[in-house]
């Protein structure tokens, strides 16, 4: 099936998740090399990194909604596309309370505690990137609207 939200001609949301996964991851990377005693600024952009990500991974979420939405129901494409959804869901969830915390923290760092937390969202993101990737790339989502909605997972080994 092919993608509802396109631009000229090219479905909108995996254009759109790479900036926040993007921004995010690092915004993390900059958490650490601050808390192993790197510049103070780098918490700061970290912080601002979070924010524009997260801001942008809401432009995502709504066109890959509009998207999912649009796959038929009783599909393995369906179940895996509310999985990704969850668990992209839940990392922003995450993310937007990392952020509130820091909102009021000297410098915005993160400190270890809130580091530790954004490393397992990151863990959860890496899943639902992959997620995405069988979406797109095994099950055709977006892009055919001839794709096996169905097709087995690429993690099964092929018979041949």
């Amino acid at each position: 099936m092919e993608s509802r939200v396109k631009a000229l001609g090219h479905p909108v949301h995996p254009m759109l998740v790479m900036f926040p996964l993007g921004l995010l991851v690092t915004a993390v990377a900059f958490d650490f090399i601050d808390l192993v005693g790197g510049p103070d600024v780098l918490g700061e952009v970290a912080f601002w990194n979070i924010t524009v990500g997260l801001a942008v991974g809401l432009l995502a979420a709504v066109a890959g909604l509009i998207d999912w939405l649009a796959i038929p129901r009783d599909t393995r494409a369906k179940r895996v596309g509310a999985l990704h959804g969850l668990l992209n869901l839940g990392l922003v969830v995450v993310f937007a309370i990392v952020w509130l915390i820091r909102l009021g923290a000297d410098g915005r760092d993160a400190g270890t505690a809130l580091f530790i937390v954004e490393l397992l969202a990151l863990g959860a993101g890496g899943v639902s990137a992959w997620l995405g990737g069988e979406l797109v790339d095994r099950l055709g989502v977006g892009v055919d609207d001839e794709a096996n909605l169905n097709a087995p997972s690429s993690l099964r080994p092929s018979r041949t």
